[in-house]
């Protein structure tokens, strides 16, 4: 399989806003409203794989490889089409969690098919499929690619040890990112945000989700175990900045802007945007913080009623072969799930592509690994109460 390598300007998250407020979850568990959990025993509907070879995904914009000359063709989902026999209908359908979930959330609450055998959403929206019992667990005997080369970092987050509904289809961090020549200066931790020659030059992500954890990281939590005390002590902490001008604004993806022009000096940002800002502009920096960073998924899973679920976990494990998972790495330049798919971009004969295996922002190196965690999501009962609080400060 031949890789290439991605030069467009935009990325996924470039192009899009990924809120996370949480506002039609909290609506439907919160406030007493039935949170429609669906048991094991009727998830999973008359499977047609053996005789209809296809299958419907969902997935988000600019999310995997296209064709240097014609970005209609995807070259990994063509050729396991052509290995399999397997017809794969591609929607790029999700622009925000929250909107998909309201979707698909009545079909999946009256026990109805969503017609869609994969989807893919961040992980702390997973988190609420799974605990609703609205995805079926995976058989792993179809998957051995993923049994044998998912990172260990990712194998058992908090709302689904061992990945039984869930398999990361990219990862990223959560860090800071910072303009070296213009700050004059390298940033190390996440309390130097709030430093004097900052004033008015940083900005925070908006989304309760997306920004949180971090913020935690700053203080010494250990984030795949806060608690609501954490949470308020980082509230109270952003408030004081807010308050003396420090915070320039809250952001959703717009902070590159912000970064590019000179207007934000430092921000918290994503790994796999960076990757991208920096082919421009080599001076912009992304730092995984010496307390820590959040590492994040945004993972396939199988609504449940799907009727092709052995084709979507034969699809699944297709991505998690280190040839196929290092073209996708080339394109999508995201933390790769499959560490194995470094060595085949070191072997690539584009100087280019074989460069990418040697970015910490796609194959994380050693020490950069030990500082990475990935967070506890927040619970049904805490939604409400943390997201109203945070989108006040935030101003949502």
């Amino acid at each position: 399989m031949a890789l290439g390598s991605k030069n467009s300007s935009l990325s996924r998250r470039s192009l899009l806003r990924t809120l996370g407020s949480g506002a039609l979850l909290g609506g439907l568990v919160g406030c007493g409203v039935p949170a429609a959990y669906v048991p094991p025993s009727e998830r999973a509907a008359a499977d047609l794989s053996a005789i209809d070879k296809r299958l419907t995904w969902a997935n988000w914009p600019l999310y995997i490889d296209t064709d240097d000359a014609d970005a209609t063709r995807r070259p990994t989902l063509e050729a396991f089409e052509k290995r399999t026999g397997i017809s794969v209908e591609y929607v790029e359908e999700i622009n925000d969690n929250d909107e998909f979930f309201g979707k698909i959330s009545p079909a999946l609450m009256n026990h109805q098919r969503t017609d869609r055998d994969l989807v893919v959403i961040s992980d702390w929206m997973c988190a609420r499929f799974v605990r609703l019992g609205w995805v079926q667990e995976m058989d792993r005997a179809r998957q051995p690619n993923v049994t044998k080369y998912l990172d260990p970092l990712l194998r058992s987050p908090a709302f689904d040890p061992g990945r039984r509904f869930t398999v990361p289809w990219q990862s990223g961090i959560t860090g800071i990112a910072y303009h070296r020549r213009r700050l004059g200066r390298e940033i190390r931790s996440v309390s130097e945000l709030w430093a004097s020659d900052l004033k008015g030059r940083v900005t925070l992500l908006s989304g309760l989700d997306e920004a949180f954890a971090l913020l935690m990281q700053g203080n010494g939590v250990d984030i795949t175990r806060w608690t609501a005390d954490d949470f308020h002590t980082v509230c109270d902490q952003v408030e004081r900045q807010v308050r003396k001008g420090q915070i320039r604004r809250f952001t959703g993806n717009d902070y590159i802007k912000d970064l590019s022009s000179g207007d934000v000096l430092a921000c918290q940002a994503y790994s796999g945007d960076v990757i991208q800002l920096q082919a421009d502009d080599p001076d912009i920096r992304f730092v995984v913080p010496e307390e820590g960073a959040e590492l994040w998924s945004e993972s396939l899973m199988i609504p449940n009623l799907a009727r092709h679920k052995t084709n979507a976990e034969r699809l699944i494990d297709y991505y998690y072969e280190p040839e196929v998972a290092a073209e996708l790495a080339a394109w999508v330049n995201y933390v790769c799930p499959v560490p194995a798919a470094r060595d085949v971009l070191a072997s690539a004969k584009d100087e280019e592509t074989a460069a990418l295996a040697e970015d910490p922002l796609i194959f994380p190196d050693t020490a950069m690994r030990r500082r990475l965690a990935i967070a506890r999501d927040i619970t049904a009962g805490e939604r409400v109460e943390f997201a109203k609080r945070w989108n006040a400060i935030a101003g949502l």
